[in-house]
């Protein structure tokens, strides 16, 4: 498939209307060019791609009720609908103690096998510590899923890519940099029930399970690092939780 070559004009990722950001598709889709990014629409999530860093900058997706038990796909693609200099190189794995590590976890997506396979695309996939990856990182996805059986959730994330040369292992083998960490925002409930909780987690080899709490801060500071405007009321944006949600006890991670 062709591509027209686009004129991208920034606009700020804040102006696009809250429907915009989950769109059920086929595997058939266009790239849609949204200011100087592309607007990845998969199946249950979306991404938004920095073509100049072959690498997204944020992703959005609800968490809904637990109904699918699909099997995580091990294999890991480029996504051929996607223009080549605007994704990685390769979709070989990192090496150097860094993982394949994914924005939006097949786990949360295992109600739809288009959706598991559309998660190991590299448009999903950037460059994170394993201890991060299988740690703090994995936690956070634990917490979705336990909460998303208890509420809906709405989830919000994106990377901080900092400028950091000495970790940048990457380039030659998949032309994309190593981000310096990554954030997330977990929004349940509504009107006064409304809660959030926000982490900003380094991309390091500290940033273990046991460590998540380190990295807690508040949707105010989400913004005010990243520029981001998150759908969240003015009352919650200002609250840090002392701890990460506990998982509920019998909750299945699987």
């Amino acid at each position: 498939m062709r591509y027209a070559i686009f004129t991208l004009v920034f606009i700020a990722l804040s102006s696009c209307s809250p429907s915009e950001y989950v769109k059920p598709i086929s595997d058939l889709r266009e790239p849609k060019p949204t200011g100087s990014l592309l607007q990845l629409d998969y199946e249950g999530f979306t991404v938004w791609l920095d073509c100049e860093k072959r690498g997204a900058v944020k992703f959005r997706y609800n968490a809904q009720h637990d109904t699918g038990a699909g099997q995580r796909d091990s294999s890991f693609y480029l996504d051929r609908q996607v223009p080549s200099e605007c994704q990685q190189t390769s979709a070989k794995g990192y090496g150097q103690n860094y993982d394949r590590g994914h924005l939006v976890p097949a786990n949360h997506l295992d109600h739809s096998e288009l959706g598991i396979k559309q998660s190991n695309y590299m448009t999903n996939i950037l460059p994170q510590a394993a201890n991060m990856n299988r740690g703090a990182w994995l936690l956070t996805e634990e917490i979705i899923e336990c909460y998303r059986d208890i509420d809906e959730l709405l989830v919000i994330g994106g990377v901080i890519w900092g400028n950091n040369p000495t970790d940048d292992y990457f380039v030659k083998s998949h032309g994309v940099a190593t981000p310096d960490s990554f954030w997330k925002v977990i929004v349940r409930g509504r009107g006064q029930d409304e809660r959030a909780i926000a982490w900003i987690v380094s991309n390091s080899v500290e940033a273990t399970k046991k460590n998540l709490d380190r990295y807690l801060v508040t949707v105010d500071d989400i913004e005010r690092v990243t520029g981001e405007k998150i759908p969240v009321s003015d009352y919650a944006k200002h609250d840090k939780p002392r701890h990460s949600w506990m998982i509920p006890r019998g909750c299945d991670k699987g």
